[in-house]
């Protein structure tokens, strides 16, 4: 941990909260009917609808996930960015007008819009509830790594303050409250984005940041032949492994890493010991932090010309610098000593521009450089969830009854294309900034886009943290009203056809919401320490896989049965979510296991399971098909 809490970040933070929360209340009173609380009463207008489109989808991944990935490793993590845009395509042309004439409150409203069938209510229900939990753990994971530089707070407390808020927000006024800070968030999260890009534009690229004192804020290699200090006695576990640990005259202990031609060059470590307590190169670990204490770091090693600094530079005159340049990135590695203690320690790798500007520079896309046929299928599936997940996901598509026509709905659509697909042009300046602006915390890459707002100015990293807040609370919010939708109004009301009336259900859906959001708070807890982006890779590979062959069947299929949607929603969530916890990611971090023991062939199952689900529809459609009635005498 290399950030100090800023009294600034709070006091925004705080009147952040403040705010959506006062939204929350004076808004409450419009949330009284079932149309209002679901849908707003249908009464937004498509220019707030589209910007709030924008707030809800820009998530803690979008912001924090990718930002964080293309400052660690390059253009891998725009990959991300390109795909999430993209699906917004099937959403305009295909999905806007119908779901909006089909539906009323949630996603299975439209699915059973000619069928009436409970199968169905039941199967959508589950299928949202499934995919609001996945995507609310990354939006949790993100608020935790926020909390820690904002109010020096450990990561649960961050999850428990979002989720409280959140669930106030959610149960106070429902779909309008969630509308408007989704809005606010939505606006801000552009526009200060875009003013950082110009602010770093203007800055340049150099290959000496320094901090507002003028001192380095980087940590230069140091090349030695000769080792300092006295060199510890190596235990197995170092043996054959590049790195010597060295103890000064002062106690202090540092690790050095042997590069290939002889040489030594000082590395960051983290040392945690058996009983708990982190030391960090032999010292003891930051005063109420749960993390290390390591320099700031990423810089330029080598610019184009020789020089050590651009000037101000334009968006494709950066482009063009940081793929001539040679930037130092930063890789790990982990050794655990016979006694116990386990050293993570934090190396330099000196790489060009032309090889992280190119796809498959990190550990996530490594395979699309592979030359085995699967290697390059996990990375195509992955693609493929990214592009077909949009459309299928549950708090997007409620967003649509929130308008009053179809008309609207596509105009909401086409001002939602544009904020978003902006924000994820923004993003690739935000991530390479952030990884040559020597404030990289190579402990938390979901940092990366508040670190480097630190590096221009304290009131932006303040403000920025602060939107980032807002837009956790904006994208929560709208997954835990999808969940308590279909709770109340498919669950009880539909499917169990419990008698409500419209008090009954909007109390319901409030208790819904509040156990919706216990659940965030522990599955963000437990997962603190996955990346958020690759979570929601799975959350759309579970709602592309069940949710969006059902819905184009029903809509370009007349021979689709309530039979074929019931059993296609079951089975691409059964075989997406198995696939999942099969597979080599999950057995890596999810159970700590050996990923070669994997049982699936590789991680993504999109490109399996979204054809199945079209396969079981159309051949259970089949079977089914209604009887044709006999001409009567």
């Amino acid at each position: 941990m290399i950030h100090e809490t800023s009294l600034m970040a709070v006091l925004i933070f705080l009147f952040f909260a403040g705010t959506v929360i006062g939204i929350s209340f004076y808004l409450g009173r419009r949330a009284k009917s079932a149309s209002g609380y679901f849908a707003a009463g249908g009464g937004i207008h498509w220019a707030v609808n589209g910007v709030a489109f924008a707030g809800d989808y820009l998530s803690a991944a979008s912001f924090l996930g990718i930002c964080g990935m293309i400052a660690f490793y390059g253009y891998d993590g725009f990959l991300y960015s390109i795909g999430y845009l993209a699906g917004w395509i099937v959403a305009l042309f295909i999905i806007a007008e119908p779901l909006k004439r089909l539906g009323r409150f949630t996603f299975a409203d439209a699915l059973d819009n000619k069928f009436n069938s409970r199968g169905i209510k039941l199967a959508a229900a589950i299928s949202t509830l499934v995919v609001s939990c996945f995507y609310l753990i990354p939006q949790m994971v993100g608020a935790g790594a926020l909390v820690q530089p904002l109010l020096g707070f450990p990561h649960y407390v961050g999850v428990i303050v979002v989720g409280a808020i959140v669930t106030l927000i959610v149960t106070t006024a429902g779909m309008v409250s969630t509308t408007w800070v989704q809005f606010i968030k939505g606006s801000l999260l552009v526009v200060l984005c875009a003013i950082i890009t110009v602010m770093l534009l203007m800055r340049g690229v150099t290959t000496k940041p320094t901090d507002s004192a003028g001192n380095p804020r980087h940590i230069a290699a140091r090349n030695v032949t000769a080792l300092p200090g006295t060199v510890l006695p190596e235990s197995s576990a170092w043996a054959g492994k590049p790195y010597v640990r060295i103890q000064d005259a002062d106690g202090v202990v540092t690790v050095w890493r042997k590069e290939a031609n002889g040489t030594f060059s000082e590395t960051q470590t983290l040392a945690v010991k058996k009983d708990g307590k982190k030391l960090v190169n032999g010292k003891p670990r930051g005063k109420n932090t749960g993390e290390a204490d390591l320099n700031p770091v990423g810089y330029a090693s080598q610019l184009p010309g020789g020089v050590e600094k651009t000037g101000r530079v334009g968006p494709f005159g950066f482009i063009q610098t940081m793929q001539d340049s040679e930037v130092i990135l930063w890789a790990n590695d982990k050794i655990t000593d016979t006694d116990g203690t386990v050293t993570t320690i934090y190396f330099q790798k000196p790489t060009s521009g032309k090889d992280f500007m190119a796809p498959g520079s990190s550990p996530t896309f490594k395979k699309v450089r592979s030359e085995k046929f699967l290697d390059k299928l996990d990375f195509l599936s992955l693609m493929l969830a990214l592009f077909c997940g949009t459309a299928s996901l549950p708090h997007i598509l409620i967003r649509y009854y929130t308008v009053k026509d179809q008309i609207s709905a596509r105009k909401s659509t086409v001002v939602g294309i544009a904020a978003i697909g902006f924000f994820y042009v923004l993003t690739l300046f935000l991530g390479l900034g952030a990884m040559t602006s020597g404030a990289l915390d190579v402990t938390d890459s979901n940092m990366s886009a508040p670190l480097l707002a630190r590096s221009i100015s304290e009131f932006l990293f303040a403000v920025i943290s602060a939107v980032a807040f807002t837009t956790v609370l904006g994208t929560v919010s709208g997954l835990i009203m999808a969940a308590s939708g279909a709770v109340a109004h498919d669950l009880m009301t539909n499917f169990f056809k419990m008698k409500l009336d419209d008090f009954a259900k909007v109390r319901a859906a409030k208790i819904a919401a509040l156990c919706v959001g216990v659940i965030a708070i522990i599955l963000g807890i437990l997962f603190a320490k996955m990346n958020v982006n690759f979570l929601v890779g799975w959350a759309f590979n579970i709602a592309a896989s069940a949710n969006l062959p059902a819905l184009l069947m029903l809509l370009f299929w007349k021979r689709t049965t309530k039979q074929g949607i019931t059993a296609a929603i079951i089975v691409g969530m059964v075989a997406s979510l198995g696939w999942i916890l099969l597979s080599a990611q999950a057995y890596k971090d999810v159970y700590g296991l050996d990923p070669a023991k994997a049982i699936v062939p590789f991680s993504q199952p999109a490109i399996v399971t979204i054809p199945l689900g079209f396969i079981v529809l159309i051949f259970v459609s089949l079977l089914t098909q209604p009887k044709a009635e006999k001409p009567t005498a």
